[in-house]
């Protein structure tokens, strides 16, 4: 997989590079929006990490202007990068086909997360099979739990993809905003609607009697799903 990072900030663009290739990404860089179109064009990567802030060069292409231009003409998975949390700019993003965005300050971890969810959204990266989650499998394709008893349980759409979300960032706590965004996607459900769906698949969690998995609330945070590697460990 080849991803293209483009910021000018270039401690965090090498920070973010380097993390990108040990999960086995070759990464491609750009400082500017030209540059970074250019590098688009030839390289043709199957994601692209966008700075909003960009620097003004001639012609002065901010994040925003080298979104609109790959749009015109590709779907290539973009997620923006921004410091700016103004719901304006974050909308304006999205409208112009980002698929997702990450405010700074951020970990290079939780953008990996994202970068994984994105591609597997847009099918370049198949979701597996099967996904052990500490004593349970989770099956998304048939949006199945098995137990260790050889129990089956069935999930809903709504709770495949929370799992789902939650599973990719094992042993961390996803935000509230950010969950929401993932299961019902951008400006759609609430904290309310959130809660009644961890309960909810908690409940379908807890049927397995599992020892080891265990969706855990960070007031403040958000939700995290916790396992062990024995029970009792």
């Amino acid at each position: 997989m080849k991803a293209l990072v483009v910021d000018d900030d270039r401690i965090l663009s090498d920070l973010l590079a380097f993390t990108l290739r040990k999960e086995g990404f070759q990464v491609i860089q750009a400082f500017d929006g030209s540059t970074a179109l250019s590098a688009w064009e030839d390289e043709q990567p199957d994601i692209v990490i966008l700075d909003i802030n960009l620097p003004r060069t001639v012609p002065a292409l901010d994040g925003f202007a080298v979104c609109a231009r790959i749009r015109e003409v590709a779907d290539t998975p973009i997620i923006l990068l921004t410091v700016r949390a103004e719901e304006d700019d974050i909308v304006h993003g999205l409208k112009l086909g980002a698929d997702d965005y990450v405010l700074k300050p951020f970990s290079p971890r939780q953008l990996v997360a994202r970068v994984q969810t994105v591609l597997r959204r847009s099918g370049k990266v198949p979701l597996p099979a099967t996904r052990p989650l500490g004593d349970i499998l989770f099956d998304p394709g048939r949006r199945e739990l098995s137990f260790s008893d050889g129990a089956t349980v069935t999930l809903t759409h709504l709770e495949s993809r929370l799992l789902d979300s939650l599973s990719l960032r094992e042993n961390h706590y996803v935000t509230i905003d950010e969950l929401i965004a993932e299961v019902w996607g951008h400006g759609k459900g609430n904290r309310e609607m959130l809660r009644q769906l961890v309960r909810r698949l908690r409940g379908k969690l807890e049927q397995g009697q599992s020892q080891v998995t265990a969706i855990a609330n960070l007031p403040g945070l958000g939700y995290g799903l916790l396992t062990k590697t024995e029970p009792g460990a």
